[in-house]
């Protein structure tokens, strides 16, 4: 998948290794989501999932904004993206809230590191894709917005009814949804929704840094605990999460990295990690 152009809507820059950084790219539009772009979207995110050089996905906005969420001054288009022939009908509708549901189902199912680098406004479907990360970053101007709520639709799209009882608890999350009022990074930070929050121009650089701790791990250890993170937050008991982890964690015990790893502990040197 060759690198972006700088007029796409859609940017991947994977200049650095192991790490690819997708940027929103409509900053005139505060990285409003149109369903062509959404379709682009999920193309790529498909085609990050079958490379195997990239262990870690940095998501951002381009501009003021990460992402306003459904751009509604954009047609609904058709799955060739030509606008639909007058009113659309429930099919036609439900077709487009698939396709925006579908994007953040893929996120969730990469087999890489998603970390969030939030920058302005994240709106609706833009929140949402932050919910789906592993690891939220937030520059002081970002803000958090559920949206829908407050133009006679549901909270719930795209996966947020899911996502954020489960980041910040289900009496926080009931308040947040049905007010629709906006989270402010810095609350967004007490609440436990993002991991860390910085100044603006240090947003990308710490989520690169980021990036960069993760890949001084092995692919194995990485790849198996962000499996285990999800999969154990609908454990139904302490038995159930314990089974999976001591699978995982047996596999682990005979890949050659956890043996580079213990020979470099005992000769007190930085392992060398192979992804085997």
């Amino acid at each position: 998948m060759p690198d972006s152009k700088a007029d796409d809507d859609i940017l991947i820059d994977r200049s650095r290794a192991g790490i690819a950084l997708l940027t929103l790219n409509r900053p005139a539009r505060l990285n409003a989501l149109s369903q062509p772009t959404v379709r682009r979207l999920c193309a790529t995110l498909d085609a990050l999932a079958q490379d195997d050089n990239v262990r870690v996905l940095v998501l951002t906005g381009a501009g003021r904004g990460f992402c306003a969420g459904w751009d509604l001054t954009t047609p609904l288009t058709r799955r060739d993206d030509q606008p639909l022939d007058g009113e659309p009908s429930v099919a036609d509708l439900m077709v487009g809230q698939e396709l925006f549901a579908g994007m953040v189902r893929r996120l969730r199912a990469l087999d890489k590191v998603v970390i969030a680098a939030v920058n302005g406004v994240a709106v609706g479907a833009g929140f949402a894709l932050t919910l789906g990360a592993d690891i939220r970053v937030a520059a002081r101007s970002a803000s958090f917005h559920v949206g829908a709520v407050r133009i006679g639709l549901t909270a719930g799209e795209c996966g947020i009814s899911y996502h954020l009882p489960r980041l910040v608890g289900a009496s926080r999350a009931f308040e947040l949804m049905l007010t629709g009022r906006p989270v402010p990074a810095e609350e967004a930070e007490r609440i436990g929704l993002v991991a860390a929050l910085v100044d603006d121009e240090a947003l990308l650089p710490r989520a690169l840094a980021l990036a960069a701790d993760v890949l001084r791990n092995s692919p194995y250890a990485t790849r198996h605990t962000k499996q285990l993170m999800w999969a154990n937050l609908e454990a139904p008991s302490l038995d159930a999460a314990l089974e999976v982890e001591n699978r995982a964690q047996v596999l682990a015990l005979k890949t050659e990295d956890f043996r580079e790893a213990a020979a470099a502990f005992a000769a007190k040197r930085a392992p060398v990690f192979t992804g085997r």
